[in-house]
């Protein structure tokens, strides 16, 4: 979501000289992606944020997946995935590609440290619970519903202010954003879009920490995750502006578009990026054409892999599915509503399902950690009997 914001008292010009009170000068930073050729902020430190005292690796990041077997849909339960860790240590990736990797997280305790993915962006959908991000921006409350977008290279932690939480993790390989086609020349989304910039929600408030200690950032770069110590706390921008930043979006405040037969799911998009898109299926009203069908026609995925995460309400063309399960429909194979669901769906005036729907254009492979939570006979769920 790129438009211009600024927050503090940024100096009248860019890479001139910015003193604190005491004379001394406060250290400028370009956050920038793609080089100097994309979207950027200039962020002011009180120190410099070069300056590391100590890095020690903690861990490579990998993923065992599963050995190829017949293509089949996959339908997976993570209501009950395991609570445990913070925010970070209690993300459980089900499924990735080269492009996007996909999981929940149910974290049950504060993180202690910041942490920076230096290898692409990141989309936390929240489920459950509430809190706020804490970033080198400033921060950003959420709550149940929120899209929180966490931009290449931000220092952040996540602050837990309720007991339960329950996110909806997609770690994406590239940068994450509005569908293009609702965006004229200038970036400003169009009035045909589902939703406009007065949704989107920015840093609420920059207040600066000036303290000295021991502090850690986890960085994940290049396959692994580096802990850096340094001297100063990291949040210490007095100001900043620019294009890159996080920000927040509620599935509640995307208006569906609906018409007098059926729609495609590209009307539902929120999101795109590199070799994926992402959708929101929202409470709407059915097509109104006198003998439409509201359920889904039978559709054949012959380039993308279609991950529905379901969040709430009745999903009209599913049965065997409830809150937290995730479907898998891979492409090369038909999909479409279960026995008796079209016929269920006439005559009916509207839905309340929220679901969260990732389709990739890349395969996607099955970590083996996901067996534990998979319904093995979701594949003969077509089946009239």
């Amino acid at each position: 979501m790129a438009y211009y914001v600024k927050m503090g008292n940024i100096p009248h010009k860019r890479h001139t000289q910015f003193r604190k009170e005491d004379g001394g000068l406060y250290y400028e930073q370009l956050m920038g992606t793609k080089g100097f050729s994309s979207i950027q902020s200039l962020i002011y430190h009180i120190n410099p944020p070069t300056q590391i005292r100590k890095a020690q690796k903690i861990c490579d990041v990998r993923y065992e997946y599963e050995e190829k077997d017949a293509l089949r849909h996959r339908h997976f339960k993570t209501w009950n995935t395991e609570t445990g860790g913070d925010f970070l240590e209690a993300r459980k990736i089900y499924m990735a590609n080269e492009d996007v990797a996909l999981g929940i997280a149910r974290p049950n305790r504060q993180m202690d440290y910041y942490y920076r993915n230096g290898e692409g962006d990141e989309l936390l959908f929240v489920h459950e619970g509430s809190g706020k991000i804490e970033s080198i921006f400033g921060e950003l409350s959420f709550g149940p519903g929120d899209y929180l977008v966490i931009p290449i290279g931000t220092t952040y932690r996540v602050v837990l202010e309720s007991g339960d939480a329950r996110f909806f993790i997609v770690e994406s390989n590239s940068s994450i954003l509005t569908p293009k086609r609702y965006r004229n020349e200038f970036g400003q989304l169009l009035e045909h879009s589902p939703f406009c910039e007065r949704d989107f929600r920015t840093p609420e408030k920059l207040e600066p920490k000036d303290e000295k200690g021991e502090f850690e950032i986890r960085v994940r770069a290049q396959g692994m995750i580096t802990a850096y110590t340094y001297d100063f706390h990291p949040l210490d921008a007095v100001c900043w502006d620019g294009y890159l930043y996080p920000y927040a979006f509620s599935i509640h405040d995307f208006e569906p578009i609906t018409g007098r037969v059926h729609q495609p799911p590209p009307v539902h998009q929120t999101f795109e990026a590199h070799n994926y898109v992402v959708c929101s299926f929202v409470p709407r009203l059915y097509d109104y054409h006198p003998e439409a069908i509201p359920a889904p026609y039978v559709h054949s995925n012959v380039d993308s892999d279609e991950v529905l995460y379901y969040v709430d309400g009745d999903f009209m063309s599913r049965r065997g599915v409830e809150k937290g399960s995730i479907t898998l429909h891979p492409s090369g194979l038909p999909h479409g509503p279960h026995p008796g669901k079209i016929e269920a769906s006439l005559g009916k005036k509207e839905t309340r399902e929220l679901a969260v729907m990732v389709d990739t254009f890349r395969p996607l492979y099955i970590v083996k950690d996901a067996h534990n939570i998979e319904v093995n006979d979701y594949m003969s769920s077509w089946l009239e009997n």
